[in-house]
């Protein structure tokens, strides 16, 4: 669990247990039978939102098809119990079981796509098991009745027990995600969710995470399905593979929230109840009104409160002061040495190219940066800059050539994995978490390094009063000024503890007194020992914070030097500071 998150979780397992114990009260007192099925929907439906929620809402990945774990839950049991004779207190759990190696067997091959490729490509999974199951004679299955001892497969003459089976049920469902909110899983997620890229410059394994989001919320979806067989009493393909039963999580969720603990159940508290008496007062007149209620929903929960009923409420009445100081690190985090001595190559680039069809972005790059340097890396707009270093930590694939951190290849890596070998990066365009507040968006850097929890809040602590932060941690990432943010990201970079720091135009967007405290966090971070490599454009900062220059232009390398005989060299004032800029220094 993450450090501060305790009272957190112990506020909402209180919220939780008040709410069920008032809910079964209710449910006790109602003795209809019909008002008593829907009772005993609701937690099943909400299990099944939260089970999508884990995945959609706090991963980004979003799924139309998770009817498929829902489905499979279902068949199980009702099979096991069929052909085995296996009671539904095992079989549900065997569900669960089946529907993890199934979430293994869909995300392997589906994660490779991303966004709407993704969000498409998991609907054609329930439609291929709905077809499979028809052909091969599965149409409807109906539950074996045991009389001679119901209670040990789940049989109830009295309702009742069915709501507090489900609510059970619903209650591991939310402890499983409360855990998964306050834990680095959660932080990960969430991450991955907002900005994958940066996430995994961060040094997070985004598939891995992914895919260990599916696996928890398939099993989650299986047993919900498993328990809808057991009240239903029968399943068929369409009434647990089908559109409708897909949609649902995703409707509760969006209309309740999505990424929060209570979204689905406040969706489900809503929408089950409506969208069931609407059907059995008005069905006759408006056959499929459940379809009906669940689109206009949608729609006003879009027009009315675009992040769902709890984020709007959370935002107009109950939002927390903006700011929350932290103090300083419980101890100062060690110090990363190198296996190279100050001065001597840290990294090494030779050779390096890359192709875009017939444009050479990058052609046959040479240079080193020393231990202990700033290099600056100059150039035109166009020049390959930001390509190069796309090429550096794994975002791009290099054509030709090596590059090594202290002997060992970047090359051939993943983001993350270059991340781990010490390499901390930055962005031209700020990729911030901003629905995060500032401490997590620090702690994801110190979480890709592999720290452990009291470790990783050390680190992101001293990031942070290295970059002049500490006094506004509390403050969400989406509200920080430009030059906040920019320190915002090399405070990420930094809680990684890397060796070399690759900046992208770190002082992009800045005005004059914004780039001297920017400059000033990079003096005192070379003076601590750090090896940094820059983009810059600002031409007056570089020659005030550079030890070297190497000058690209249309990918190649035209100089390299020391900052005053580069900028004075005929070639570089051709292809990129112009006459007018040597003048007006001469002057």
């Amino acid at each position: 669990m993450r450090n501060g998150t305790a009272a957190k979780f112990r506020k909402d397992l209180i919220i939780l247990l008040v709410l069920s114990v008032a809910y079964l009260a209710l449910s006790w007192s109602v003795t209809n039978s019909y008002y008593q099925l829907i009772l005993t929907l609701v937690p099943i439906w909400a299990a099944f939102g939260v089970s999508w929620n884990i995945l959609s809402g706090y991963g980004g990945q979003l799924s139309f098809g998770h009817a498929s774990f829902f489905g499979i839950g279902g068949y199980a049991v009702t099979l096991a119990l069929a052909y085995w004779n296996l009671t539904p207190w095992l079989g549900i759990p065997f569900g669960m079981i089946v529907g993890g190696v199934a979430a293994v067997i869909i995300g392997t091959p589906t994660f490779r796509l991303r966004g709407h490729y993704f969000a498409l490509s998991m609907l054609a999974y329930p439609l291929a098991i709905l077809y499979f199951l028809q052909y091969f004679g599965f149409q409807e299955m109906s539950l074996a009745m045991h009389r001679e001892a119901p209670a040990a497969y789940l049989e109830f003459s009295d309702p009742r027990f069915y709501t507090i089976v489900a609510v059970g049920l619903l209650i591991m469902a939310v402890l499983v995600c409360m855990l998964v909110e306050n834990s680095r899983f959660g932080l990960a997620l969430l991450a991955v969710r907002q900005n994958e890229l940066a996430a995994e410059a961060a040094g997070i394994d985004s598939k891995t995470w992914k895919m260990r989001a599916l696996i928890v919320s398939g099993m989650i979806a299986a047993a919900a399905g498993g328990l809808y067989a057991c009240v239903q009493l029968v399943v068929t393909p369409d009434s647990v593979f089908g559109m409708l039963v897909s949609a649902q999580p995703v409707v509760l969720t969006l209309f309740g929230g999505v990424a929060s603990l209570w979204g689905p159940v406040i969706g489900a508290a809503f929408l089950v109840p409506l969208s069931k008496f609407l059907d059995a007062y008005a069905g006759n007149v408006l056959p499929g009104i459940q379809g009906v209620v669940y689109g206009a929903a949608v729609i006003i929960i879009i027009l009315a409160a675009p992040d769902g009923l709890y984020w709007t409420l959370r935002d107009r009445f109950f939002k927390k002061p903006a700011v929350l100081p932290i103090p300083v690190a419980s101890k100062p985090p060690p110090v990363v040495t190198s296996s190279v001595s100050a001065g001597t190559p840290l990294m090494k680039v030779a050779g390096l190219s890359k192709s875009f069809g017939g444009l050479r972005a990058v052609s046959n790059v040479s240079f080193e940066i020393a231990e202990g340097e700033i290099l600056g890396i100059i150039g035109p707009n166009g020049a390959g800059k930001t390509t190069l270093f796309n090429l550096l930590n794994g975002v791009l694939p290099a054509n030709e050539g090596s590059a090594t951190l202290a002997g060992e290849s970047m090359l051939g890596k993943k983001v993350h994995q270059v991340c781990r070998m010490g390499v901390g990066r930055t962005f031209q365009v700020v990729r911030s978490f901003p629905r995060l507040p500032l401490i997590d968006n620090v702690i994801v850097g110190a979480y890709g390094a592999g720290l452990s929890d009291q470790d990783a809040a050390d680190a992101a602590i001293h990031a942070l009063h290295r970059t002049g932060l500490a006094d506004i941690a509390g403050v969400e990432a989406g509200s920080l000024t430009n030059k906040q943010l920019r320190l915002m990201e090399l405070a990420r970079a930094l809680a990684g503890r890397p060796r070399l720091l690759l900046l992208d135009e770190t002082l992009a967007g800045l005005g004059r007194e914004e780039c001297d405290d920017i400059l000033d966090v990079l003096k005192r971070l070379r003076e601590e020992g750090m090896t940094i490599g820059i983009i810059e454009h600002t031409m007056h900062a570089m020659l005030r914070i550079a030890d070297r220059f190497v000058v690209l232009d249309h990918g190649a390398v035209l100089a390299s030097g020391p900052p005053r005989t580069v900028v004075e060299d005929r070639t570089v004032i051709e292809a990129y500071l112009g006459k007018k800029w040597l003048a007006k220094q001469d002057a």
